[in-house]
């Protein structure tokens, strides 16, 4: 499921948890309702309560964190493939076609990435299918070098690649990372009978209702935004590509 349903639905049950408890008190008898059964049901609210801020919380930092190391793989890519496009510019005029693969290959990933960020090239550079870092990588072990200072750098550029390739694949492989749903639903849950006991013993007028409309949005939008960021790759909430544009420009040069 995306993040937008999967807040909508969170949405949908917190505050039908409220709406709930607000028709049962119409059949609850007057004596289950008094002070100290008050007491006893706002105890159980505030337990819940609890422990839904704290799996929040926890859920937040969690996704926080998986934004944050997508978005260090992407700076940290993008800086080695300018350091990769140097090696190859200092080995030589024979890397000129390899130093274009690799230009084309990055406007070709923003691209895909980001369709409205394209950058000020040929439109045919980046519509032909781009090259991989793969080829790329056999395309420099092709190469013939003809002193120490060439071997020199046809390892570092190699070396280089393999980490961009391992960044790649690791990139992919975080962008699986999901929450679980067992535990979604069991969240969903805790939350559903937070609100259904704030509306068991809430009054039903319009103010109270503006206010659980306003809480059960609010706690959507935080399940829609740990949704997101645990998927920085696409969504309303994105890891930014302007380092890898920024490559782009120093590529080739």
């Amino acid at each position: 499921m995306s993040a937008v349903v999967v807040g909508v639905i969170t949405f949908v049950c917190v505050f039908g948890g409220a709406i709930a408890g607000m028709l049962i008190r119409k059949f609850i008898p007057e004596h289950h309702l008094t002070v100290d059964s008050r007491d006893a049901i706002k105890m159980g609210a505030g337990l819940i309560a609890t422990l839904s801020a704290l799996v929040l919380g926890l859920l937040v930092s969690s996704a926080k964190n998986s934004f944050d190391d997508m978005s260090d793989s992407v700076i940290q890519s993008s800086a080695k493939l300018i350091m990769l496009d140097r090696a190859m510019a200092r080995y030589g005029p024979q890397t000129q076609p390899i130093r274009q693969m690799l230009q084309r290959s990055v406007i070709a990933l923003i691209n895909m990435s980001r369709p409205e960020n394209k950058t000020n090239v040929d439109k045919a550079a980046f519509e032909r299918e781009p090259p991989t870092m793969e080829l790329v990588s056999d395309k420099l072990r092709e190469l013939t070098p003809q002193n120490d200072a060439q071997q020199a750098l046809q390892s570092e550029a190699l070396r280089l690649c393999g980490e961009i390739l391992q960044n790649r694949w690791l990139m992919i492989e975080q962008s699986q990372i999901s929450l679980p749903l067992t535990f979604l639903v069991v969240l969903v849950f805790w939350l559903t009978i937070l609100f259904g006991s704030i509306g068991l013993l809430a009054p039903a007028n319009k103010t109270v209702i503006v206010s659980l409309v306003i809480c059960s949005i609010s706690v959507g939008g935080a399940i829609f935004l740990i949704e997101e960021m645990n998927n920085p790759i696409s969504g309303f909430v994105k890891v930014s590509n302007a380092p890898l544009i920024k490559a782009v420009e120093h590529l080739g040069r």
